[in-house]
Order: structure tokens, then sequence, then C-alpha cells
């Protein structure tokens, strides 16, 4: 195979940007020769194949991978499909609704390791992202102690929620603000720091929106070491904080307005308390200011990784099977506020499918689907 012909499932907002860079020949060795959706019209993408019904399209012979990029509930049965027929998968976030669903696909396709399953976590091509990764990898914050992320910059108006009858319900997303926005920020926790081992949620369903699901949310999280974290969302806070904190016995980092600060310890602080003489010193510090830039199309250079890795081999940035933290987190941040108690993770994944399905048969939403103009979207990928 010298090119891979792709198709797109899923033409909403997301589906129509990746289709707009593919078309524009931004990735190499790849070509979008087929597009469906069951609603959206698609005479635009006229000469392209065009199907109505993902599994068709996945059973066609047309194409060698796939992007899916559908409401979330879709996300697995169509990951499933073409796991099983041999087609490629780049799944969007999330990898699945639920957890539950997430070990399902996962497990497909560990049944078929020759096809080549990853995710659309952009956000691990950032540079900013990276460094840090490399900071803590490389010890020079110490051990971690305190994680806080104040992420609530995701605001949203009610038209957003009124431009599609599956947004904010628990049928149609299988949860809110975590599941959707910030499905990104909690890979991106997860992926520089690890999972924590206990996660207490607040979420308030609806605080800001006339939806069903969290738009509102403050978690306690704790580590295996004793590290500490809070993470706090919301899609009605304006004009909303992004602002990421992580304490090491060696220093303090922070990340805010695209901007990286590290204060750095000239001495191990549990060590210098130990050792120290006085009661009221502190270690010397380094005032370091860290330069970094935003990646250049970061959703091209995860569809070029992942057109690499069918072809070449080449190591996946997001391997889809690391999709499941974040859906875990997303999870069990409600799920722990639902029960009003600490949830031990891993998380029992069937208790909360059996939790959401009752959502889902108790839900009384009605929605009026209303037409919203999208030209601003791609303005929501920094965070």
């Amino acid at each position: 195979m010298a090119n891979v012909r792709l198709g797109i499932i899923g033409l909403g907002n997301i589906g129509k940007y990746h289709a707009d860079y593919l078309q524009s020949k931004k990735v190499s060795r790849c070509e979008l020769v087929a597009v469906c959706d069951a609603v959206a019209p698609l005479e635009r993408y006229a000469p392209l194949k065009i199907f109505t019904d993902g599994e068709a399209l996945i059973r066609s012979g047309a194409v060698d991978a796939v992007i899916i990029a559908t409401p979330h509930f879709q996300h697995t049965t169509l990951g499933i499909a073409a796991l099983e027929t041999g087609v490629h998968v780049m799944v969007e976030k999330p990898i699945s609704s639920h957890k539950a669903d997430a070990e399902r696909l996962i497990a497909a396709s560990r049944k078929h390791p020759q096809v080549v399953f990853s995710g659309m976590f952009q956000m691990r091509t950032e540079p900013r992202y990276q460094k840090v990764q490399k900071l803590i990898q490389a010890g020079e914050l110490g051990e971690i102690v305190r994680v806080n992320w104040i992420n609530t910059d995701w605001y949203r108006t009610e038209a957003y929620y009124a431009s599609g009858g599956w947004r904010a319900t628990w049928k149609g997303e299988g949860g809110g603000v975590l599941l959707n926005q910030c499905l990104h920020n909690l890979d991106t926790l997860q992926w520089l720091v690890g999972m924590p081992r206990s996660v207490r949620g607040f979420c308030q369903l609806g605080r800001f929106h006339q939806i069903e699901v969290e738009d509102n949310v403050t978690a306690y999280l704790e580590w295996a070491n004793g590290a500490t974290g809070v993470f706090v969302s919301s899609t009605g806070e304006a004009p909303g904080t992004n602002r990421f904190e992580i304490a090491g016995t060696r220093g303090r980092l922070v990340m805010e307005n695209n901007q990286i600060g590290f204060t750095r310890n000239e001495a191990d602080m549990i060590q210098f308390s130990q050792t120290a003489k006085q009661g009221f010193v502190k270690p010397d510090v380094w005032n370091v200011a860290i330069p970094s830039s935003d990646a250049m199309l970061p959703h091209a250079i995860m569809l070029q990784n992942f057109v690499n890795a069918i072809l070449d081999g080449e190591p996946l940035i997001a391997p889809g099977a690391e999709g499941i933290h974040s859906v875990e987190l997303a999870n069990v941040m409600v799920y722990s506020s639902l029960l009003n108690q600490t949830i031990e993770l891993p998380m029992e994944s069937a208790g909360w499918e059996r939790k959401l399905n009752q959502l889902i048969a108790e839900s009384k939403g009605q929605k009026k689907v209303v037409p919203v103009e999208a030209t601003d979207f791609a303005s929501s990928f920094r965070r």
C-alpha cells in the first residue's frame, strides 16, 4: 500500500474540520475517498464516495482506514465493526461514552493487533505539554505533591446545546462538559502525572444551561504517592480560566495564558526541611520562563502519525487503548457526585454503565434542535 484511502464517518463540526484539511492535502500519503453522515448534506463532497450508513462505508472495500467522528455512543459499535473488518481506526474523543464500552472496543482491538487503532488526542502534540512531560520525566520537579487545573474557559451558549438533539443528553453523549469538552484535558492530565488512586466529584447538572448533564464540576483527586489534586471545569463561566499548576518537591510549574513558568527550588523541599537549622527559611529558587509555541495543525499531525503507523509501523502518539483513561476520569467524577462518595480507581465499569442506563431511562428532556453557525469552531481547540 502506497497511500491510505480514508473515510470520515460523521460530518458534524469536527468531521467537517478533518475533511477540510485532508482535502487541502495537509497529510501526505493519505487520500480522502469517502464520507458518511446520516443527516448532514453531503453534496459538497462530490465526487467522493457518499454513504449514509457508517457500517456500509466500513464494509464497502472503498477505504483502508476511517475517522469516526459521530455522536459518542456510536464510537464503540463503529470502531468494533472497523476493527473486525480490518479497517484501521482513528476515533475522535471520547473513544467511547463510558468505560464498559471502552473496554469492549479495546478488547476488539486486541483481537486484531494488525489493525491500527488510535485516538484523536491532539493536545499531546502541543510543544508546551511535551516540555512539561520532559521536565517531569527528567525529575526536574522532584516528586509530584499537588496538581490543580482550573479549566473553565469552555464557555458554551444555549444555542450551542440546541444545535444537536444528541448534545448534552445522557442518551446522546453520556455526559456533559467532562465527556465532551474536557476529554483532552483529562487525557493530558493522566498522560503527564498518571491516573489518580481515588476521586471525589462534585458535579452540578444543568447549573448554567437547560440541559440534563453536568456543566459545572469540581473534583478532588488523590494519587498513590499521597499527591492531591483539584480539577475544575465549566461551560457556563465567562470569561473563564485555564490555569494548570503542578507542584513537586523541587519546585512549581504554572501554565497560563500559553506561558510556562517554573519556580525551581535549589534543594528538595523535604530534604531542606529535614536539615534546616532555622524555622522560617525556604530553599532558594530560580524563576524560569520556558518558551513554547503552538503546534501547527495538531489534528493533521495526529492523522499523519496514524498514516505513518499504517504504512511504516511508526509508534502512535495516542494509542487508542489509552483513551480509556480519560473516559474513566470523566465517568468517575460524575458517578462519585451522584453517589455522594469517594470512588477508588480503577472504577467498576459495570456500576457506572447501570447508573447511566438508569439516567437514560429516566430522562424526560425534550430538545428543540435549532441550526447554529459554527464558523468559530476551530477556536475551541487550544487549551
